[in-house]
């Protein structure tokens, strides 16, 4: 049974699944990740509020490279989910010293998001993937919609061609 997580915590995306209908919504490019993000309907997952998935593709480094990668990443996210408390108006302590951050939106939305890393993110400042997160968690939880859909395939104006019945023809001889 799912449980509401604690403030300040994210779920977790765990299922490929999870992972593809997340690609369906919007998206925000920087230089270090890319993060996809579509809201959820209450009803799938009741109470699990925001929940974060983190890949790292091979492209990316060896092994040790990409799993540094994730532990930045995974902890630079609950930096930016701590600021969400310290926020003012949320009433925790230090709430004065992050009124100059950046902070994710309030409340947190019923949202599944996946961050995918880039190689900068291994050498990057901390502060710039925190920055990154918060601003990405801002455009990809936007209400109104999801991607556009693309559009539709272009007419071919060509002729079309002849149906070959899967023989090479001889060259002809040029004289």
């Amino acid at each position: 049974m799912l449980t509401d997580a604690p403030a300040g915590r994210a779920g977790r995306l765990t299922k490929r699944h999870e992972f593809v209908a997340a690609a369906t919504g919007r998206r925000f490019h920087s230089e270090r990740m890319t993060v996809q993000g579509r809201l959820r309907d209450p009803a799938e997952a009741p109470g699990a509020g925001l929940r974060i998935g983190l890949t790292v593709t091979k492209k990316v480094g060896h092994a040790t490279e990409r799993n540094r990668i994730k532990r930045r990443l995974r902890h630079a996210t609950r930096e930016a989910l701590a600021r969400h408390d310290a926020a003012p108006g949320n009433d925790s302590p230090g709430a004065e010293s992050a009124v100059a951050l950046a902070t994710p939106p309030d409340p947190l939305p019923e949202a599944d998001v996946v961050v995918i890393a880039r190689r900068p993110a291994l050498e990057a400042a901390y502060a710039s993937l925190i920055d990154d997160f918060v601003r990405a968690l801002h455009v990809v939880t936007k209400p109104g919609g999801s991607r556009p859909a693309r559009r539709p395939a272009r007419e071919d104006t060509r002729a079309p061609r002849a149906a070959s019945d899967g023989r090479r023809k001889p060259p002809t001889s040029q004289t």
